[in-house]
């Protein structure tokens, strides 16, 4: 159960673009919400809340503060959880080490981040931090499956109001290019558990075995996945991209997810780094080594370690002259695709590359076609198959294209996204087993020294409700519907097995079809361009590509995606969008005072959060809200509030005094309730009669930079100041 005294909504404090929206928004909610009787908490799990958590011993009383991740862990597996959580930080490395730094300054005695622990203190110190960094929090959260779709009124207003699409041309040089052989995709093996088991993960070789891992255990009925990258063919396939790509005249760029996939990705990302300049690294390798250059870090992380070394910059130099142009993070600073891991995160860069008529920004500041590196090739084919598609079809229209809804298998760590802590790179070549507690040797992989071994699993119960969510939404919408499953692929043919027999005895087999991703995108893709709907349902890491790439090509962002995570033991979970584009948004903020982040993912979470808590709680006040907090959502659509981009104009405080406004509005309408009617009609009537002083109060600090006392450790009164800057709008939200 939960603990007496949670409030009836937990909104997260979390980073960058969308906790400075909440610094705006959350005081409105607070104040509508308690008219209803509705509390509304938080709780923290930013980065820099989860670094500071980990270490009590080292901080203050005053500096110290509660283990808010593991707290909401626990309320997401009870009925009453209710948690309204926005796009957090999935640090990378570099991240990471900067979060710390900014704690150092800030007089929290937080340790340095140790790339090579020696010690037991830097190896716990390495420990905690690790199981911060990168998909730390979702894993913990997502106790259910996944439920993305675009809210009505936010599809009808992109076919209203259609976006802008590059073109895309049949002689395009853009394409996607993975490995053929020896990755996780063709290395894979799985098996389903007949009985309950634990594992060990062993590497024997020559001079003995080695543990790797032991105690993993698993329920029966879990599928569980073992496979490798060969790094040996990593290496070779990336130097004949970098060739290929330099004699097709393009730009070449990686696509990775170095956050979440926080063990294996960022070692792809480094091999990528060592393969552009393999010279450098050929002659200076010892050199840069004793520089503290890992190149997992990324480029911007070495060029800093190597800078005072003119012998060495010189060779970086001439190898970049004999390269292919690079695709840019920021052409205007020189930042390119390889510097940092984070940077280019394959679920929103391959979608505003596709968006953009398969273009990219090279270094020259324009735009050209490019190679898409994504080594394995696992999900490479959907991107492949997309690019192929518009090719020989045009661009998508916004304003006649059907939509794609997505139901994720994600809950309890389901599939790539749970196994970090079961993921290795090689020391030396042998053979990895995973050994169950009984002698069966469950799989088995030769492997040489540099490959990446991983396991994986998904666990019989989070499948179950997986098919039957699809089958409840199906029924719901009555359009097409796919499991995006490949018969041949060993994971994939395991989960058939499940999905079959419940849909053949639920008597729906014929409402569904199971193909492969490579033909489920091309089928997708077909469907809504002659404006009809599709249901993908698909495992985890395909759910996160998914509902970047078809909202991004739809409506032009992801974070205006209904995100309803249906716990499985009864509770909600509404997510609010993606945060890919949060960093830029801060920036400007910092330089200009200008906020472009769109809370609109907010609005339709709050809403479904509301109308979730009437139907678990009775509280007809808390639907009442729900109800107008849809009409307010619908007023900002029709009456364009939404942010610009450009400083000057309105941001996102101006939309949520807006927000503010028409949910007052619609409160004060409505006959469903006289005593929510009488509240808001004052509020309703003080936000209108304020509006030229709320608007000017709010355009009075554009254009000047904002101080926000840190990056990822912000100071909450300047933060305050700097986003609720218009004292008539203050006084009447309180």
């Amino acid at each position: 159960m939960a603990e007496p005294n949670t409030p009836d909504i937990v909104y997260t404090k979390v980073d960058e673009a969308p906790e400075l929206a909440s610094a705006s928004l959350l005081p409105i909610i607070r104040t509508f919400a308690a008219a209803a009787g509705v509390s509304v908490g938080t709780k923290d799990i930013s980065l820099a809340g989860r670094i500071i958590s980990a270490f009590p011993d080292k901080l203050t009383e005053a500096q110290r503060i509660t283990d808010d991740l593991a707290e909401l862990g626990e309320l997401v597996k009870t009925p009453e959880a209710n948690v309204i959580k926005l796009p957090n930080i999935s640090a990378s490395v570099p991240q990471l080490v900067a979060a710390i730094k900014e704690l150092q300054s800030q007089g929290y005695a937080l340790p340095d981040y140790p790339e090579e622990p020696s010690t037991d203190e830097e190896k716990a110190a390495r420990a905690k931090y690790d199981a911060i960094k990168g998909s730390a929090v979702n894993p913990v959260l997502r106790e259910g499956n996944s439920d993305r779709r675009a809210a009505v009124a936010v599809k009808n207003y992109a076919k209203a109001n259609p976006h802008r699409m590059g073109e895309w041309t049949a002689d395009s040089k853009t394409r996607v290019a993975a490995m053929s052989g020896d990755d996780f995709c063709s290395n894979e093996v799985s098996a389903t558990l007949a009985k309950a088991a634990s594992a060990k993960i062993v590497l024997e070789t020559a001079d003995g075995e080695t543990v790797l891992k032991e105690g993993v255990s698993y329920p029966a009925g879990t599928v569980v996945d073992a496979t490798f990258m060969s790094a040996k063919a990593l290496d070779a396939f990336l130097a004949a991209e970098i060739e290929k790509t330099k004699a097709e005249g393009v730009l070449f760029s990686l696509h990775m997810k170095a956050t979440m996939m926080k063990v294996s990705d960022p070692i792809i990302f480094g091999h990528a780094v060592k393969a552009w300049l393999a010279p450098v690294f050929d002659k200076f390798g010892d050199k840069m080594t004793a520089l503290g250059v890992n190149p997992n870090s990324g480029l911007g992380d070495l060029l800093a370690r190597v800078k005072d070394d003119a012998e060495i910059m010189a060779a970086i130099d001439e190898v970049t002259a004999a390269r292919p142009p690079m695709y840019m993070v920021n052409s205007d600073k020189g930042i390119t695709n390889l510097h940092v891991p984070s940077d280019v995160i394959i679920d929103a860069s391959m979608p505003a590359l596709i968006r953009a008529g398969g273009k990219g920004w090279g270094p020259d500041n324009k735009e050209h076609d490019c190679v898409c590196v994504i080594p394995d090739n696992s999900y490479a084919p959907v991107y492949d198959e997309t690019v192929k598609f518009f090719k020989a079809n045009g661009k998508l229209n916004p304003a006649t294209a059907g939509t794609v809804q997505n139901i994720g298998l994600m809950a309890q760590k389901a599939e790539e996204y749970g196994s970090h802590p079961t993921t290795f790179e090689i020391p030396v070549a042998g053979t990895v087993k995973m050994i169950l507690d009984d002698g069966t040797v469950l799989h088995s992989h030769a492997v040489e020294a540099g490959d990446i071994w991983r396991s994986a699993s998904a666990r019989k119960a989070p499948i179950e409700d997986w098919v039957n969510l699809a089958i409840e939404r199906q029924k719901a919408e009555g359009c097409e519907a796919i499991f995006w499953l490949d018969e041949n692929r060993a994971h994939d043919a395991e989960l058939i097995k499940y999905v079959t027999p419940i849909l053949e005895a639920k008597g729906v087999a014929d409402k569904f079809q199971i193909m492969s991703p490579a033909k489920a995108t091309t089928q997708t893709l077909e469907t809504i361009t002659k404006g009809e709907n599709s249901i993908a349902i698909t495992g985890n890491v395909l759910r996160d590509y998914l509902t970047d790439l078809f909202p991004i090509l739809e409506l032009a962002t992801s974070a205006k995606m209904l995100s309803i995570v249906k716990l499985m033991n009864g509770g909600g979970l509404f997510e609010t969008g993606a945060g890919g584009s949060a960093p830029k948004h801060v920036q400007q903020l910092v330089e200009e005072n200008h906020l472009r982040w769109d809370s609109l993912g907010e609005f339709c979470a709050l809403g479904e959060s509301l109308k979730f808590l009437a139907d678990a709680k009775g509280n007809e006040k808390a639907r009442v809200l729900g109800k107008a907090v849809d009409a307010a959502t619908q007023g900002i659509l029709d009456h364009d509030r939404s942010p610009s981009r450009k400083v000057g104009e309105p941001d996102n405080r101006d939309s949520h005094y807006w927000f503010a406004r028409y949910w007052a509005e619609a409160l004060a309408a409505q006959s469903d309730d006289a005593d929510l009617a009488a509240h808001f009609a004052p509020i309703a009537k003080g936000l209108a009669e304020g509006e030229a002083a709320i608007i000017g109060e709010l355009a009075a600090v554009q254009g000047k930079p904002a101080d926000l006392g840190g990056y990822y450790h912000t100071d909450a009164d300047k933060t305050a100041g700097v986003m609720r800057p218009s004292a008539t709008l203050n006084a009447i939200i309180g």
